[in-house]
């Protein structure tokens, strides 16, 4: 099998942001037009035929291939922050990931009851922010029942996490074993 050609915009950083884990940097990826370009094509391809009426994306790189996933789409946005960065009344729910805890938190008023929305983000390793993302949007009525991501590492559960929560997993990338 001839490896994706997306790999080689991939970097991997050892021991960041902690000693024994490996970092994927997709700042390459970010940095070459045509294959920020690919990818997001790629993440978009398996909903053209049925669209969702938002992407919601995580911050921070998931706003950058949120946004580009939502263009191609035809789709609004929604930007899941880290907390104190919206200006709006929020609701935030707590996560813990795989060297820490966290807090995202969305507009009350970003999607209405019934709305579809679809699930972006750059890379899945726990799944604990996707999980949480989700959870923050269902609370608010959105039905969210796809996520789009550019990369996956299987060995830590995410993908297992998300299909618990009836969440069909799309990745273009896997790294395996960390």
């Amino acid at each position: 099998m001839t490896p994706d050609p997306l790999l080689s915009h991939i970097r991997t950083v050892p021991d960041y942001p902690k000693k024994g884990i490996m970092f994927r940097d997709i700042t390459p990826l970010l940095g070459n037009g045509q294959a920020l370009r690919t990818a997001c094509e790629r993440m978009a391809k398996p909903f053209l035929g049925n669209p969702p009426e938002f992407v919601a994306g995580i911050e921070a790189r998931g706003f950058i291939l949120g946004g580009i996933v939502a263009q191609i789409l035809g789709a609004g946005f929604i930007p899941i922050r880290k907390p104190g960065k919206l200006p709006y009344k929020s609701i935030q729910r707590e996560y813990a990931l795989e060297y820490g805890s966290g807090t995202l938190e969305l507009h009350q008023d970003c999607v209405g009851n019934g709305q579809k929305v679809l699930l972006v983000d750059d890379l899945v390793a726990t799944g604990g922010s996707a999980e949480a993302a989700v959870l923050l949007l269902r609370t608010l009525g959105a039905v969210v029942e796809a996520g789009s991501f550019l990369v996956d590492l299987p060995d830590l559960g995410g993908r297992k996490r998300l299909e618990k929560i009836g969440i069909k997993f799309h990745a273009l990338l896997e790294f395996a074993g960390e």
